[in-house]
């Protein structure tokens, strides 16, 4: 592999931001989505006429503040609103008629996140003579919803310009026009703290206006006032959030309650007006992290002991809990490099799960593909949930196999995320100022990542509660740094390595130090 300078790094970075650097000025009129404007004259209607509106947000981080974010508009214009988040054990995804049945007497009911598939649900609202309002961004299968608007910028005839966006966003951009139709004076920046947080923990690429959006975001976050992300700096001893902070830290927590729970406790967190009630439910949904953690395991463990491999990693248990099969196919993916499938068997006996796939394979196409083995199934490019019956699951998994025989092999993946192979003598504060300047770094900006070769390990232990984080003092050429290996799954077995990894700035003892953040070692 050729050696890289900090030249040539910053070279490669630039490269991927062809079109230039877009700023918050550039981001498009909410108007230019299909449906906008019908949705906001709908809902200013139902204000006027003092009528029921319910909103129906999801479980996930994106789903949670994409309800958060209309809670508190619905709060600042001083009019009710009924909020109402599917519990993931009773309901299931998204709106259903057993929701609507729950809902009770509603005259409109709005979407966040969700919906896009509803197709039922969408005919009992019209039974019950409600108006329905989608906002949702995941890929409309090609039978829509009967619904009275729909908004989603994946749909045909929307003129809208990014469609790599998250359900939060779309919730954003509905307010931004609802201000407009309400002819109300409301900052929209204020929402940008929260918004940040959907759009890396739903994996939105960093590109285009996601970019700024999370640029603002991340800064907003630093001198955000809420009670939630106050608790959030004290407990993880950080004043500024990265955005590996917000994947690998915050959203955990927060979708540990529609994993293990119930979404509305997250709800109840960001949306918490006193320091004391907001360290109540952190406090909670820390509990439910935990147990979030030693299921997550159990249910990793199993399926590592027993899957079936091919082309696509495919695993099936009897009791496992629905909430962590998403995070462990996203395990199984990073470990085997290939696409990857968890199911569970529910109670009424068929089987549900997660898919997560690598690379640029498109996993909701190949459901998509496959949908006549499916009772069900949902998402997006790089995620999707699925339901089928047992005697399907063996027939899927070879159709995957067959389909994808063609596709890039382990190697081919790992290696197209390398920028090269970077020296010791490399690697100094001048080339974290370079990687620093293309941040932040995430789905279409990935962290650059290099290879050392010929590394000489002069130490190594195992660190963290479970011991199962490598920490390294490494050396090239008489250059020395600290390296780390969350969740290491092989240790180097000779004096000397090659690895994988990202030089990243650290602090400790209030002092910043170039560590090395190890992905891999060859």
């Amino acid at each position: 592999m050729k050696k890289v300078t900090k030249q040539e790094i910053e070279k490669l970075l630039s490269a991927r931001f062809s079109e230039g650097f877009l700023k918050l000025s550039s981001i498009p009129q909410p108007n230019t989505f299909k449906d906008m404007k019908k949705a906001s004259k709908r809902i200013k209607e139902a204000i006027i006429k003092g009528e029921k509106i319910a909103v129906v947000g999801d479980y996930d981080v994106d789903g949670v503040i994409a309800s958060v974010i209309l809670k508190e508009f619905f709060e600042k214009i001083g009019y009710p609103l009924q909020l109402f988040i599917p519990n993931r054990f009773i309901h299931g995804y998204g709106l259903s008629v057993q929701v609507i049945e729950e809902l009770g007497d509603v005259d409109l009911i709005i979407t966040v996140d969700n919906g896009i598939g509803a197709i039922k649900a969408a005919q009992r609202c019209q039974e019950k003579g409600i108006d329905l309002i989608i906002t949702d961004h995941h890929t409309p299968q090609e039978e829509l919803p009967e619904a009275f608007a729909i908004i989603n910028p994946k749909q045909q005839e929307c003129d809208f310009k990014y469609s790599e966006i998250c359900g939060a966003q779309v919730a954003w951009f509905l307010v931004g026009e609802l201000k407009k139709e309400l002819g109300i004076n409301l900052e929209m920046k204020q929402f940008l703290d929260l918004l940040s947080l959907a759009i890396i923990a739903d994996v939105m690429p960093l590109r285009h206006i996601n970019r700024p959006l999370v640029k603002s975001g991340l800064k907003m976050l630093q001198e955000s006032q809420r009670s939630a992300i106050k608790i959030l700096k004290t407990d993880l001893k950080k004043e500024v959030f990265s955005s590996e902070d917000i994947a690998f830290g915050i959203a955990p927590i927060l979708n540990s309650a529609g994993r293990m729970e119930d979404a509305m406790l997250a709800v109840d967190f960001l949306s918490s007006k006193d320091f004391f009630e907001a360290s109540v439910y952190y406090a909670r949904l820390l509990s439910l992290n935990t147990k979030r953690k030693q299921e997550e395991r159990r249910v990793l463990e199993a399926s590592l002991n027993s899957f079936y491999d091919g082309e696509v990693i495919l695993s099936v248990g009897e009791d496992w809990n629905e909430g962590v099969l998403g995070i462990v196919a996203a395990k199984l993916s990073d470990r085997f490099k290939k696409p990857a499938i968890v199911l569970t068997k529910t109670k009424e006996g068929y089987y549900k799960g997660s898919g997560r796939s690598v690379g640029d394979i498109d996993l909701y196409t190949l459901l998509e593909q496959n949908q006549h083995y499916l009772l069900g199934f949902g998402g997006h490019k790089k995620a999707a949930g699925l339901s089928l019956e047992k005697e399907n699951i063996e027939k899927l998994h070879k159709n995957l196999n067959s389909q994808l025989a063609k596709t890039p092999t382990k190697e081919t993946i790992v290696d197209s995320t390398i920028l090269g192979e970077l020296p010791f003598y490399e690697i100094d504060w001048e080339l974290i100022d370079i990687i620093e300047r293309f941040a932040p770094y995430g789905e279409g900006n990935p962290t650059p990542t290099f290879l050392a070769s010929k590394v000489k390990v002069k130490e190594q232990r195992w660190v963290g509660e479970y011991k199962n984080h490598l920490l390294l003092t490494l050396e090239q050429e008489g250059i020395t740094f600290k390296g780390i290996y969350f969740n290491c799954s092989k240790e180097p077995k000779g004096e000397y390595a090659n690895l994988i990894f990202q030089p990243i700035k650290n602090f400790y003892n209030n002092k910043a130090f170039i560590q090395l953040f190890i992905t891999n070692i060859l």
